[in-house]
């Protein structure tokens, strides 16, 4: 996914941009530094998500999302960008406005790396269940509409945390995808209980899971983080 960073700080745009081209599945397209070069890269690099600043030297982050938000209607066939908000401005209206105009979330400065990672891969995820889903059904509205990425959410009844941070880093860790039973001895851990944690990532879209045939019985479920190509 190809991401615009947009800070006027010089020295905060490079450490996020870092913070990105870690991530598994971004890369940064271009940085902006002011409003009006945000909207020149936009319309020059056409990224699938801006970070934006509210606060620039020639306009505010608000003003940069509406104008991008006017240029989509006054192009159907232009692609809709996202975006994710990322500053120290923590009045409670601008959290507001930045929703109304379309941002996907507001983080506030300052943040940790795994901070920004976890909303970069929320986007993926809600990017991959989009592409997935022909007709949503309520619980698929009720995960996209959700206030919190799905990894910010309890654990059900019977799942431990620290169990569900194992099976995600070998997910994470592991270059492609693997079944339960591959993640049971990576992580020692029953087959049956490295499923459950499994399947509730796929619940919860922060995994994707694939069906591998073979020459007899029922099909292997390969499981990947969302997102990973």
């Amino acid at each position: 996914m190809n991401v615009l960073v947009v800070d006027d700080d010089f020295m905060v745009a490079k450490l996020h941009s870092r913070y990105v081209s870690a991530t598994d599945g971004f890369r940064v397209a271009g940085v902006a530094h002011s409003g009006a070069e945000a909207l020149r890269a936009a319309e020059r690099l056409r990224p699938d998500l801006v970070l934006l600043d509210i606060y620039l030297p020639d306009m505010d982050g608000l003003g940069v999302l509406r104008e991008l938000r006017a240029a989509e209607e006054r192009d159907p066939a232009r692609a809709t960008v996202d975006a994710l908000f990322i500053t120290a401005a923590r009045d409670a209206e601008l959290v507001r406005a930045a929703l109304r105009a379309g941002a996907l979330h507001y983080l506030i400065k300052p943040f940790s790396q795994s901070a920004l990672q976890e909303q970069l891969r929320h986007v993926a995820s809600l990017r991959s269940r989009f592409d997935r889903l022909g007709q949503a059904r309520q619980e698929d509205v009720d995960q996209i509409f959700g206030t919190r990425p799905p990894g910010a959410r309890g654990l059900p009844k019977g799942l431990a945390p620290h169990t569900a941070e194992l099976v995600e880093r070998i997910l994470r860790e592991h270059p492609g995808d693997l079944s339960a039973s591959e993640c049971a001895e990576a992580g020692s851990l029953s087959r049956v209980s490295a499923r459950r944690y499994l399947e509730y990532f796929v619940e919860t879209g922060r995994v994707e899971v694939t069906l591998r045939y073979g020459g007899t019985g029922r099909p292997e479920r390969r499981y990947r983080i969302a997102g990973r190509r």
